[in-house]
């Protein structure tokens, strides 16, 4: 697979410490894919990256909601949430993009799950599935239409990403080398079974 400097972007999910080992909200191997990544931004003109930025109190912290665990799924307004330990907030080292990454020409760093009463996995919508990030619009004003997604974590944000992205019209391709998943009960399963509806291809990084 050829990349098209003209058309193709590297969207990069939430290479932040806290998703890293020894963050509370950990992604085993998380940090093994920084070289990876690091690689494959020399090979891209374009490189966007995405970083989780949540206020105090958000409403996916188990901890704003009294006798609830991390890892519980509640009942936001907009649907399932599922509850995680705090993490990623504001102005903190664990919500900085990771020290070890080397892409000084990324063109774009989108914050996102700013807003306290609503998370937003996806570098496109918020958990509603309604309110945008503003993203496409950038991608279409620079006329960029296929990305190659790789991030954390593979079964969330790495998700929802893809799937949204190809909805709202752009090709995506998810490179599973550079990725990595939370891994609760079933949901790389039923991420797997996502991508193959949504007819999104996963590759090696090595494809390209």
């Amino acid at each position: 697979m050829t990349i098209n400097q003209q058309t193709d972007a590297l969207l990069l999910i939430d290479l932040q410490p806290d998703f890293m080992p020894g963050g509370p909200l950990a992604v085993a191997g998380g940090d093994e894919i920084l070289p990876t990544i690091n690689a494959l931004a020399r090979r891209f003109d374009h490189v966007l990256l995405t970083q989780d930025w949540h206020p105090p109190q958000h409403i996916s912290f188990s901890s704003s909601h009294p006798q609830r665990k991390p890892y519980e799924v509640i009942q936001a307004p907009y649907g399932p949430q599922t509850l995680w330990p705090d993490h990623c907030l504001q102005h903190t080292p664990g919500a900085a993009l990771h020290p070890a990454l080397e892409i000084p020409h990324a063109e774009l760093i989108l914050r996102k799950g700013f807003r306290r009463e609503i998370d937003s996995y996806s570098a496109f919508l918020e958990n509603d599935h309604i309110t945008p990030t503003g993203l496409a619009g950038y991608l279409r004003e620079r006329n960029l239409k296929r990305l190659f997604i790789a991030g954390l974590a593979y079964d969330f944000c790495v998700r929802f990403s893809a799937i949204d992205g190809k909805a709202l019209g752009f090709e995506t391709i998810v490179l599973e080398d550079a990725s990595r998943p939370v891994n609760l009960p079933n949901s790389v399963a039923e991420t797997n079974t996502a991508f193959a509806a949504a007819a999104i291809p996963r590759i090696s990084s090595s494809a390209l």
